[in-house]
Formats: C-alpha cells, structure tokens, sequence
C-alpha cells in the first residue's frame, strides 16, 4: 500500500514569521528522515510583506531555511490592500499545489491572507501562536490574530494562558466549524524557544556585529520601536525617544532601526543624537546583541519573550503586552509610552531582583510536537 503523502503550504512573509519557520521546516526534515508516518512536503510562499535583505532574505541564508517556491513581492501598501493582494494570489497558488493544510504563523497581515485563502477553499488551516490577546482591538495584530483563530482548524498555543483565552471564544476540541471537523486546540509551548536553542551556538560563532564595537558586555541597552501604535503618533514616538536620549546619556543604547520607524523620526523632526542607531540586523546579530546587553527596551512581542530567554530584563514601550507571563513574575516591566515613566523604569531595573529560572514557554520543543501533530490531524481531519 503506497505511503499517503501530507502537503503542507507555509505562509511567511515578516521577520518573526522566518524565525518561526525555520523551526518547522527543520522538524518536517527530521521527521521525514525519521522514516515514522507520512511523509510531509513543504511548500513556502514568501508573501514579500518585508522585502529588503536585512528584513527578509538574510534570514532564509542564515538560517538555512529552504527557499520560497513562491515569493508575492506584496509590500508598500496599506492594510487592506496589502491583505487582499496577498489572499488573492495565496487563493491560486492554494489552487494550483492543492495543500492538505495551510500553516500560518503570528499575526500579521500575511497570517490573516493565509487563513482566508485557505479557509474560502475548505483547506484546513493551522495556526502557530494562536490564542495571544492584547484585548485591544485598534491594533491590526489583534484583528488578525482573533480572525485567523476563528478560522482555523489547528491551534497551536504557547501558553496555557492562550489556551484559556480561546476557551474564553468558545473554541475548543469539543467546538466548532470548518470543513476539516472540530479544531484541535493544543499547548505546545513556544517555537521561538526552539529557535533560541537551537540557533544560540551559531550566534555566537558568528562575528559580533558592527554596532557594539568598543561597547563591554553588560554595559549597553538593546532597543526596538517598530509598532504602529508607536510610530505613527507623534507623542508616543517623541515620549520613546526622548526618553531613550535621555538614558543613552549614562548607558549606551543600541537602536536596530525599522524603516517605519526612521521615517517617523525623520517625518516628525525628532533627533536621536546620543543613541547609537544602526541598519536592521539578521537574527544572528540580533541574538549575539541580546546575549550582550544589560536589558531590552521594545515594542516587539518576540523581542520580550527572546529576552526572557536570555535572562535579561525587558521594558515593553506598549500600555499592555501579550505575553502576561513574564510582567506577572516580574522579569518585563509595561511602560507605555511616556518619558518620565520609561526613565523610572529604567531606574528601578538597576534595583530589581529578577527570576527567570520558571520555564513559561515549555522546553524547546514545539516544533516538533507541531510536526507530529500535523502528520496525524491532518490525516484524520
């Protein structure tokens, strides 16, 4: 009797999407090795959304991620135009390879294409980090997130408290919808964690990047404003900058800078004179600049659980975050966006005694735990 095959259509398209994929891929390789059940061909769409080498391409060289099949070249576009080009062209590719699932990461406008694609076809969708909510819907990250969720047929959560937060929408195994039967809702920790792991020796035999030249370890702050929240509001952007300024005085703080983001400063008029503000970096150098610093000053949802994994404390430049593990046993601090409250919090991690021995976010093994998952699911769906 021949071996049933799976096919399974990645969407990836923004940074954290590449990371997250590279986890996947690197299971579905040993899985297939393995011999144990059916074999899993993947099959990538780039969808373009970050299209410059630091953002993107960097990451599939680095991280030996097998090349995208398809790459959309979408980008540049607001959020609903983007999002509609993409589904429309993720529709025909979903047409033409005819996919067992559709695996989409995050919460990006590439994630909710993905699963609309998919799900008007009646093709199961899988989602890697469901069940995440800020409860703040002016953010797109939240509408794709809690869209994408309602219409997948495979949640894979981080946390328990993802879980719950899907349970709280009425979506469990006993539940709901889609072509495909009942959704499976399972924590499988997070594959982010995974990478970590996985990728820390290589960051550190990688050379140490250009932009802390001359700077000890232990003696610098990392920093990241990429969010639009932050960067398309004057009085956010300036509160940030203004108070990173004013830190960057006595600690050097390194900035990676978002092309959003040094629109906005350049758009706006502010100045970023003290603070050392460098090209984006490839997730090796972001790695080995984590492993240095003193802390992390960010608005990215990766960067404070990547942190977390590092052992350094994190300061989240939002009102809220979705990752309340870490704010609830003290090793990420929420202050918004004000200068005053940014400066305070610096201050008091000079003073705080922080525990990072917990392990929140499993055991570095979600990956492969959503490869097996899928190789028996998808099977049964």
């Amino acid at each position: 009797m021949a071996k049933h095959n799976i096919k399974v259509l990645t969407i990836a398209g923004a940074r954290p999407q590449f990371v997250k994929a590279a986890v996947i891929s690197r299971e579905i390789a040993a899985h297939n090795s393995s011999g144990e059940g059916p074999n899993i061909q993947e099959i990538i769409i780039h969808t373009g959304q970050h299209h410059d080498d630091n953002m993107s391409a960097i990451f599939f060289e680095q991280m030996q991620i097998p090349r995208p099949y398809y790459n959309l070249g979408v980008s540049g576009c607001a959020h609903g135009a983007m999002t509609g080009r993409m589904l429309e062209q993720i529709e025909k590719v979903i047409l033409s390879a005819r996919p067992d699932v559709v695996l989409v990461y995050g919460d990006t406008n590439s994630t909710l294409a993905g699963a609309l694609a998919a799900a008007k076809q009646h093709v199961p969708v899988a989602h890697v980090e469901a069940g995440l909510r800020s409860f703040k819907m002016n953010m797109p990250e939240e509408i794709n997130r809690i869209l994408t969720d309602h219409i997948s047929s495979f949640l894979f959560c981080p946390t328990e408290t993802a879980v719950n937060n899907l349970l709280r929408e009425g979506i469990d195994d006993a539940g709901r919808r889609t072509a495909a039967g009942a959704p499976s809702v399972m924590n499988v920790g997070d594959v982010m964690y995974d990478a970590v792991r996985f990728y820390r020796h290589a960051a550190g035999q990688n050379r140490r990047s250009e932009a802390i030249t001359g700077v000890a370890n232990e003696n610098y702050y990392l920093a990241t404003i990429h969010r639009e929240e932050n960067t398309d509001d004057y009085n956010r952007l300036r509160g940030i900058a203004e108070a990173l300024e004013t830190i960057a005085a006595s600690t050097p703080v390194i900035l990676p800078l978002h092309p959003r983001t040094r629109k906005a400063l350049r758009e706006y008029g502010l100045h970023v004179n003290r603070v050392t503000l460098t090209e984006p970096v490839g997730y090796f150098d972001m790695l080995t600049l984590l492993d240095g610093c003193k802390a992390v000053f960010t608005d990215s949802g990766g960067l404070q659980k990547e942190a977390y994994f590092f052992k350094k404390p994190c300061v989240t430049l939002r009102d809220e975050t979705e990752w309340v593990e870490l704010v609830k046993h003290g090793v990420n601090i929420i202050a918004g966006a004000g200068k005053d409250a940014i400066i305070e919090t610096e201050r008091h991690l000079t003073q705080a005694n922080m525990n990072f021995s917990t392990g929140l976010y499993g055991h570095g093994d979600a990956g492969s735990k959503i490869v097996k998952a899928l190789s028996s699911l998808v099977r049964g769906a």
